[in-house]
């Protein structure tokens, strides 16, 4: 059984609408909606915002659900140019770039005591997503790279480049790291995706409820066939 940690509201109600017997269980503020999609058990949630309510909500997912695989999808910024507004990044790995304990002699984006500095994305869910992308959402590009996560929003282009360069980060949000983390301590494999709200120079602009339209559309698409094929 999947579990699916959503941002948007309206990718949440709608993956709520095509849900078969469904059953309503809260847990910390958050309201777990577990029924069937495409034949399939599933568990979808929105988590809320930050690093503390993505961990947060895997937890939950792993101990009262015990799901055997996680895909948190949201928004996130680019951080190279090729990847324009509306494409999709399928997480290779995951980084708290926020994190600093480089007076400790670890790197910089590196939790003390953990042995491992990225948390490394399913590699059989990420090959599964991006089929299921080309097959659903053929007008858009799929990426695959980083996701650096951080309690803090990221908008201004010097930060950008300095995320790049440091971490050689796909896009930047603040979610997905946390998420990765919480997954990789209870051996559960996962995925991050994300849809790319906003250039990494700011060279390109869209109306943002057309982006959201478009956003919630794209991963609702991927994540229905991502729950019936895996």
């Amino acid at each position: 059984m999947l579990g699916i940690i959503g941002a948007m509201a309206e990718e949440v109600e709608q993956l709520k609408a095509e849900m078969e017997s469904p059953q309503i269980v809260s847990v910390a503020g958050m309201d777990f909606y577990k029924g069937r999609i495409g034949g399939k058990d599933v568990v979808v949630v929105r988590s809320g915002v930050g690093k503390v309510n993505g961990a947060v909500c895997v937890q939950i997912l792993v101990d009262r659900f015990g799901v055997e695989g996680i895909v948190n999808t949201g928004i996130a910024g680019s951080l190279k140019a090729e990847i324009n507004i509306g494409d999709l990044v399928l997480a290779t790995d995951a980084v708290q770039h926020d994190v600093d304990a480089t007076q400790f002699s670890y790197p910089l984006g590196q939790i003390p005591q953990m042995n491992v500095f990225a948390f490394k994305a399913d590699e059989r869910l990420r090959q599964l997503a991006a089929g299921c992308c080309r097959q659903v959402n053929p007008d858009i590009g799929v990426y695959e790279g980083r996701v650096l996560t951080g309690d803090q929003f990221v908008s201004s282009k010097e930060k950008k480049e300095w995320l790049a360069k440091v971490f050689a980060g796909a896009c930047t949000e603040m979610e997905g790291g946390a998420i990765a983390q919480a997954a990789w301590l209870n051996q559960v494999p996962f995925l991050i995706v994300r849809a790319i709200s906003d250039k990494a120079d700011d060279s390109a602009q869209m109306d943002y409820e057309e982006f959201e339209r478009l956003a919630i559309l794209h991963s609702v698409n991927l994540t229905r066939a991502l729950i019936e094929a895996f």
